[in-house]
């Protein structure tokens, strides 16, 4: 349920014209609030009131960012979200959910989302959470102190935010591109796992959400996740990106 009545008086925003949101939720009340609010703030907002129906969405097109209910029947929120990741679909998904403890946060880090907000909130919490996610999508403006970032076989454009191999492009969810992006701007550098919370607006979920985020993109440029070369962990003070061949 959201907490208060949707205030529809915050400005639009440029970088959200055209985005697409796709809402799932199994209560019509909530999932009606969601439409009209995000479509008032600028989106383009279809709805689904189950799994099914969203895998129906999204046979036919490609969202911006997923907002996602856990707890529906049948297919539940957490394992679409799996399912959607196997399935190499990268865009942004932010779960809801009635239960917030840090426990639970974690698990839906771990099965793929971006973010997760407890019921009841606030939409305009909603509303920055997914302009955040959002904003990680558009490249930064050109900098020539940004270069390319060599790992192994890979190459990290973190200008762009882009991670390709000779095959090409390697597909990141938007925390693994966002956690990359962080770390390729301070090479050989150490960097806290608070620095690092801070930096990617995890302060609420805490330091362990980085350490999950740190453990699923090594999974995706290390050769051996559990001898990690290039995403090394320094023990008392966080974590330093080392390129190399």
């Amino acid at each position: 349920m959201i907490q208060t009545a949707c205030d529809s008086s915050l400005p639009h925003d440029s970088m959200i014209v055209d985005a697409h949101v796709v809402v799932v939720d199994d209560d019509p009340r909530l999932r009606r609030l969601l439409q009209r609010y995000l479509s008032e703030q600028g989106f383009r907002v279809s709805a689904a009131s189950s799994a099914q129906e969203a895998r129906q969405v999204l046979g036919f097109m490609q969202p911006d960012a997923l907002v996602l209910d856990i707890t529906m029947p049948g297919e539940n929120g957490l394992e679409l979200t799996r399912e959607l990741r196997r399935e190499k679909l990268h865009f942004p998904i932010l779960l809801l959910t009635a239960r917030g403890e840090p426990e639970d946060r974690i698990i839906g880090l771990e099965a793929g989302a971006d973010d997760y907000l407890a019921k009841p909130f606030e939409p305009r919490e909603l509303l920055l959470r997914l302009k955040a996610h959002l904003r990680r999508f558009v490249p930064p403006a050109p900098s020539s102190n940004l270069r390319i970032v060599r790992l192994g076989e890979l190459e990290f454009d973190p200008v762009r935010g882009l991670l390709s191999n000779a095959q090409g492009i390697v597909h990141l969810t938007g925390g693994e591109s966002a956690l990359l992006s962080v770390l390729a701007r301070h090479p050989n550098e150490i960097l806290s796992r608070t620095d690092i919370a801070t930096t990617l607006d995890m302060e609420e979920i805490g330091e362990r959400a980085v350490d999950v985020q740190v453990t699923r993109l090594r999974r995706r440029i290390e050769p051996d996740p559990r001898e990690p070369r290039f995403l090394q962990t320094v023990r008392g003070k966080g974590y330093v990106l080392k390129p190399g061949l």
